[in-house]
This record gives structure tokens, C-alpha cells and sequence, in this order.
């Protein structure tokens, strides 16, 4: 089967070059890779327009973010791309760890039916980033895609944000009232505004490499420790679309980059991992990595996201899904604020919440690494001794740590002094689990994205209720998962408010928590 093949974007003059003033819209997105691009549709199904700048004119080369979770699946589905990505992605839902040759442990990672989304596809960061700018295509009066577009500059004042922006035809100003910064773990935003990511940098490296290979190895993450083919060091398979599987290898720290990533030196090492299959190299990159993030994501009227806010380890899945989450968290409330529905303050929120959320993933991505790469001699003994206890005690297993894999971030507890039903299975701040519906329809499908909606299972609406109700018996999956009640959902598919089936809740009592999830900043501080 063919590889991918990689076509460039069309890279048209500015309009601001000839004197012409544009198209004024009142975002500009930095960075046209998966999470600036979401940010963009996003905003657009919401009808607030975008300019979007990124200094490439290609997608991403090399297959890079490859695992997609239940959750961004859930948001890409709600703008319009989810399907696709569906079809052509491997879905797959379990893990084996290994400890040399042996097996030591297995996970489901969705072991209960009633999802329309899988736990996790594997598609190449190519196909997502082609599949979302197909569908930005699709807005043409609400976003604007600039190839070969590099932001050079970068002021704000009280009433909008200016970007200084280069390309091959000359530079010219591009005036917005906000800035979002998705431009990568390189950020040329953040390097501009003086800004420095913090947290802890990893002593280690690794070989990734793609490989196009016939092998009849199952739809599964194999990790191992140890492995005979790759003697005291951990090795990780995935399998991809298009016969690509990828390998991650440990290096050492001593390793040097330039060297390991010349074919004589990876052939050698893929062959034993694959057991002598023959393979054909597609990309191969080293890479050391660290758990870090800003102080701030929102800084004035420029907003950071993804690799640009927060860098974590590959292993967990953590990076490209908590950038699309970021954005599905931000972007209704640009919105809202934009439309005057609400105050800038609702941007702190995002703020409080995304930092909460990455830090969640910073965790468990600084365990996973400790864990596979042990920094010292207690580490290195703990380890051992579980994987030595884990043959025979069932308690050890799920200790072994390869990579705790992402999980969308409750935000309970921190949207203050939300009405809460009491004895329900979600809290204020819990994202909205799927569940069918009668006639093949599914619950997020119907509750969609960009506005709030008011969800009554198996209780009365107010007839005057201040939002769109969906009403829905309470049986099967959704009694299981949400019990009777009103449940006052955010554009973002987080509970917002609920309230018990009796007595329930009045017109007026659903208007002051949809005031109250508009108006305010969230309560609790996040160091």
C-alpha cells in the first residue's frame, strides 16, 4: 500500500499586503496542527470567524501524535470529523505488558458496551491534521487559512491583540481581539512574550520509528520491560493504518541522537523487535522530553494552548488529547465572551480549569516515566519487585506502570457553589459519559456542543426553563449513568448543575446556575 502522501497547501498573498483590510475577524489562531485547527472549527460551528497562521504549508511529516482517545473522539465527532477519523484509524481498547518474554499483565480500557466512541483509534498526526483542514475548508466565511505565515510580533492592548505576521510576499499587521497560541512545544508566541515553560525535564531518550510492515500482530499496545530483542531497556508497539506499525525504543541517556537515527543503526535494532518480518523504514526520530508547563495560560487577551501551554511524555497518550480538550473547554467561552454573553472573566476559568487538568496529566505522565526509566536505586528496586511479584500476585499487576492513558479531567470541585442532585453518580464538573438511545441515536450526538442545554432524565422540565431541554426516559445506560434529575449541561459536554427528580428545579433556580456558569471566574485557586 501506498505511504501517505504529503501535498502542500496553497499559499495565498495577504489581503493587509495591498492596503486591503481583511476580513476583521476577531480571533487569530497560531498553529495549524490538530489543536489550532479544532480551535478554528470549533469557534466557526459557534459562528465567531478565525484567522488561522502557521508557518508550514504541509501537515505534520512523520506520523507523531498517534493515540487518540474515547474523549477526543467524542469532540472531534461533535465538529464534524469524528466519523472519518473512525473509519480509518485502528481501534483498539487493550493493553498487554510484558516483562521479557513473558506476559505479566493485561487492561481493558473499555470493558463496559453502550459507547459510540472506542477507549482509543491509532491514526498518524497526517491524517487528523489533513481531515481537520478538509473541514475547515468547509467554512470559508468563518475561517481563513494562512500557509507560510510566520508571527514575528505580538502587542496587546485594552481592546484587541496585534499579531506581526511574515511571508514570503512581505509582512503586515493582523489586528484581532484575541490570540490563541497553538504553535507546538516551540511556541514562537510564548519565545515573543518572554515566556518560559516550568516543570521537570527526563535524562532519557528514545527511538520512535514507523515502520510499513504485512505482520498479523492483533489491534492491541504491547509494552515491554526488558525484552530479549532489546536487552535492559522497555520497548513499546503500535499498530497504524496503511501496514505502519510504530516501534519506541529506549535508548539511554548517553545516546547520541544523530548517530541512532541513521538507518544502519535502526535497521538493526527494528529487526530483532520484529522478529526478523521484513519492513521497510517510513520515519524514525530520537527524542528526550519533559513534564512542564506555563504559570498562566491566559495572558491578556493571547490564550495558550496545547504543547504551547503544557509538554508532558509520550507515554499515557497525554499531549495531543489534552490539547483538543483544551480547546473544547476554551473556545465556548471565547465565544460567549465575544457575543457579550459574558464577561472576560469567564476566561479565568479556563485558566483555573486547564491548568487543574494538565497537572492531572503532568502526574501521571512523571510516574509513567519514573516508573519505566528509574532514576535511582529505590526506583529501580521497586519496580523489579513488582514486575517479579506480578506472575504470581494478582495485586502487583495493575501497579506496573507503562503509561496511564489519558481520561478526560473531572472538574468537580472546582465550579464553586453549583446546585448538585444529591446521591447522583456525576458531580458538577464531570464530563457527560455517552449512552444509546432509543432508535440508534446516541446522548451526545443529541446534546451537541455550543450552547447549553438542560438534560431531563425520567423528571419534569420547567415549562419556561431559559435553554433548549432534552427529555429522555430514565432506563437502561442512562439510569445507570445519570440517574433521574435535571442535569444542566456546558457547551463542552461538562455537567454544569443538577438537580435531584424531586422536587426538581424551577425556571428561575436553572437561570441563576446558567448566570452562574457564564458569569464567574471558578472559586478555587490552582497553585
Amino acid at each position: 500500500m501506498a505511504r501517505y502522501t504529503y501535498a502542500p497547501f496553497e499559499a495565498r498573498r495577504a489581503p493587509e499586503l495591498d492596503g486591503a483590510p481583511g476580513r476583521g475577524a476577531p480571533v487569530i489562531v497560531v498553529g495549524a496542527g490538530p489543536v489550532g485547527l479544532t480551535a478554528a472549527i470549533d469557534l466557526a460551528t459557534q459562528g465567531i470567524a478565525s484567522v488561522v497562521v502557521d508557518d508550514s504549508n504541509v501537515v505534520s511529516v512523520g506520523s507523531r501524535a498517534i493515540c487518540w482517545a474515547k474523549r477526543t473522539l467524542e469532540i472531534f465527532d461533535r465538529l464534524g470529523v469524528g466519523q472519518r477519523m473512525l473509519e480509518k484509524g485502528v481501534t483498539w481498547q487493550v493493553g498487554r505488558l510484558f516483562h521479557g518474554p513473558r506476559e505479566v499483565y493485561s487492561f481493558d480500557l473499555l470493558p463496559e458496551d453502550g459507547h459510540r466512541m472506542p477507549a482509543f483509534i491509532n491514526l498518524q498526526q497526517y491524517y487528523v491534521e489533513q481531515y481537520l483542514v478538509e473541514r475547515a475548508l468547509e467554512f470559508p466565511d468563518l475561517i481563513d487559512l494562512r500557509w507560510k505565515s510566520r508571527v514575528t510580533g505580538v502587542s496587546q492592548g485594552a481592546e484587541g491583540v496585534t499579531a506581526t505576521v511574515e511571508t514570503p510576499d512581505g509582512s503586515y499587521d493582523l489586528a484581532a481581539r484575541y490570540l490563541v497560541a497553538c504553535d507546538g512545544s516551540r511556541s514562537a508566541v510564548r519565545t515573543l512574550m518572554g515566556l518560559e515553560l516550568e516543570g521537570e525535564a527526563f535524562e532519557e531518550r528514545f527511538l520512535i520509528a514507523d515502520v510499513e510492515m504485512k505482520a498479523d500482530f492483533p489491534s492491541e499496545r504491547w509494552f515491554w520491560f526488558e525484552p530479549e530483542f532489546h536487552p535492559g531497556q522497555t520497548a513499546l508497539l503500535h499498530k497504524q493504518p496503511d501496514d505502519i506499525y510504530r516501534i519506541d525504543l529506549q535508548l539511554g541517556w548517553d545516546a547520541d541522537p544523530e548517530e541512532e537515527k541513521k538507518p544502519e543503526n535502526v535497521i538493526p535494532r527494528i529487526e530483532k523487535a520484529v522478529g526478523g518480518r521484513p519492513f521497510e523504514l517510513d520515519w524514525v526520530s530520537v527524542y528526550s522530553f519533559r513534564c512542564a508547563r506555563l504559570a498562566r495560560f491566559v495572558h491578556g487577551r493571547v490564550i495558550f494552548a496545547g504543547d504551547s501551554a503544557h509538554v508532558v511524555s509520550p507515554f499515557g497518550a497525554r499531549g495531543g488529547n489534552g490539547g483538543v480538550q483544551d480547546v473544547d473547554n476554551l473556545c465556548w467561552k471565547l465565544a460567549a465572551v465575544l457575543r457579550g454573553e459574558a464577561g472576560p472573566a469567564l476566561l479565568e476559568t479556563y485558566n483555573t480549569e486547564r491548568i487543574y487538568a494538565t497537572d492531572e496529566n503532568i502526574t501521571n505522565s512523571s510516574r509513567s516515566t519514573n516508573f519505566m526509566s528509574p532514576r535511582s536505586l529505590a526506583e529501580r528496586r521497586f519496580r523489579d519487585g513488582l514486575l517479579a511479584l506480578a506472575d504470581d500476585t494478582a495485586f502487583a499487576r495493575p501497579m506496573i506502570n507503562s503509561g496511564r492513558l489519558s481520561r478526560p479531567a473531572s472538574l468537580a470541585g472546582l465550579l464553586g457553589e453549583c446546585p448538585a442532585a444529591a446521591q447522583a453518580p456525576l458531580s458538577p464538573g464531570d464530563p457527560c459519559p455517552d449512552a444509546p438511545l432509543p432508535g440508534g441515536d446516541w446522548l451526545l450526538s443529541r446534546l451537541g456542543g455550543g450552547r447549553f442545554r438542560l438534560l431531563a432524565i425520567g423528571a419534569p422540565a420547567p415549562a419556561d426553563a431559559p435553554v433548549e431541554v432534552l427529555s429522555l426516559p430514565c432506563e437502561g445506560a442512562l439510569a445507570r449513568r445519570y440517574g433521574p434529575g435535571l442535569f444542566l449541561i456546558r457547551p463542552d459536554q461538562h455537567v454544569a448543575a443538577s438537580w435531584s427528580a424531586g422536587p426538581g428545579a424551577s425556571a428561575a433556580d436553572i437561570a441563576a446556575a446558567l448566570d452562574g456558569a457564564r458569569a464567574c471566574a471558578a472559586r478555587r485557586e490552582v497553585a
